[in-house]
């Protein structure tokens, strides 16, 4: 049986209603009663942080995953409309390497965009709570990708999922569970190999998946241009988004995507090393691994030895170094002929202000007095080329013929 929240009137925060709606819900199923940690509250730490940026737990809210930073970012809407930075969470496993998911039991933590309505959200998960991402998604069905039950979820194990541990997960569902309380239909769920920097995109600029890389570009610019939700689509197989309704935020959009290539072909100019970055199976943020070296039991931990291997970087096109800009005060000096630096030369090399006159030089020397009275001679006919020849290129004694 599927359960449909989506027109459920709900509008604060954990009200009886909703826990009457959760109990319905797991009625008759093999647990009876809904557990209580579905239903704990937002720490007032965090609800705290949201007050400050100017929104509430109402609010509707946004993820954002980073796989190589392993971080998960909570946004939410602001009372000026606009989506804001509330809170990252480290993220404690996901498996695979950066690039999208593309079959089932390849181990790949999916990257894409995509959409978390209420009837994905599990209370009852295996793995303490967790909501089903939503892959495959339009996008991934286009390119032939299989595979399901890609979750955020407690413990710290994956198969190709975002393991968050047990305390870290309760959160981030009580986060999601109160904008649906407030009437938020789905949210969004952006995950990206690595946070789409200019920087990252030019280092990163010889792996396969790079053209794949510059379609999630487009929608995470878009996004950090305006602060509001790109709305997504697929077209002929590739990601698309819709212009924005305002025409002031589209321009803000496409001012920022503009922007950002230009600091990307300027990075490539600049030489900027290009890798590849290779994992044995995933990573974990740096804060969780910090834990376990001191001691601390992560719990479950899918493949731990392979997290020695984790994030390395292979050199593909080494960095050009760039020369230090020299002002040209020094320079002048530096190339003048009684400077002892300008005697470190190549053998054999003479500067041109060291080279002997040519035999033209008179011809060079009176040019700008001489050339006018041979142009006149030459139109008049009073001087002739074999006249120019005869005199080897002395144009004053030409002319005085």
């Amino acid at each position: 049986m599927v359960f449909r929240f989506r027109n459920l009137p709900f509008r604060n925060p954990i009200r009886p209603t909703a826990l009457l709606v959760f109990g319905a819900l797991t009625a008759g199923s093999p647990a009876s009663a809904a557990p209580g940690k579905a239903f704990a509250p937002i720490p007032a730490a965090t609800l705290a942080l949201m007050q400050a940026r100017g929104t509430t737990a109402a609010a509707p809210v946004l993820f954002r995953a980073y796989k190589k930073e392993s971080e998960i970012e909570v946004w939410k809407r602001a009372a000026s409309g606009r989506f804001v930075h509330v809170k990252t969470f480290p993220i404690c496993r996901w498996s695979g390497q950066l690039g999208p998911k593309r079959k089932t039991g390849d181990r790949q933590t999916p990257e894409g965009f995509y959409t978390v309505p209420q009837r994905q959200m599990n209370p009852n998960s295996s793995y303490y709570l967790s909501f089903d991402v939503g892959y495959p998604n339009a996008y991934d069905r286009a390119q032939g990708s299989t595979g399901s039950a890609v979750m955020v979820h407690g413990v710290c194990s994956s198969m190709g999922c975002f393991a968050m541990t047990d305390q870290v997960v309760g959160e981030i569902y009580a986060i999601a569970r109160e904008a649906f309380a407030g009437g938020q239909a789905a949210f969004q769920f952006q995950s990206y190999p690595f946070r789409m920097t200019a920087a990252n995109m030019a280092r990163h600029r010889t792996d396969p998946n790079i053209a794949f890389w510059r379609q999630l570009k487009e929608g995470a610019d878009r996004f950090e241009a305006t602060g509001e939700e790109p709305v997504v689509g697929v077209v002929a197989g590739r990601y698309a988004f819709a212009p924005y309704r305002d025409p002031a935020k589209e321009a803000l959009a496409t001012a920022h995507r503009s922007a950002e290539e230009a600091r990307i072909a300027a990075l490539v100019e600049e030489g900027s090393a290009a890798v590849r970055t290779t994992y044995s199976d995933g990573a974990q943020h740096p804060f969780w691994a910090a834990l376990a070296a001191k001691g601390t039991s992560l719990g479950d931990v899918s493949r731990p030895e392979a997290l020695a291997y984790a994030g390395q970087e292979v050199v593909v096109i080494a960095a050009r170094p760039r020369p230090l800009p020299v002002a040209e005060a020094v320079w002048s000096r530096w190339i003048a002929p009684a400077s002892p630096l300008s005697r470190t030369r190549m053998p054999g090399f003479v500067p041109a202000y060291e080279q002997a006159a040519p035999a033209f030089a008179p011809l060079l020397t009176s040019y700008a007095q001489t050339w006018p009275r041979v142009v006149g001679l030459t139109l008049s006919g009073a001087l002739r080329a074999p006249d120019i020849a005869a005199a080897g290129g002395a144009v004053e004694v030409v002319a005085q013929r």
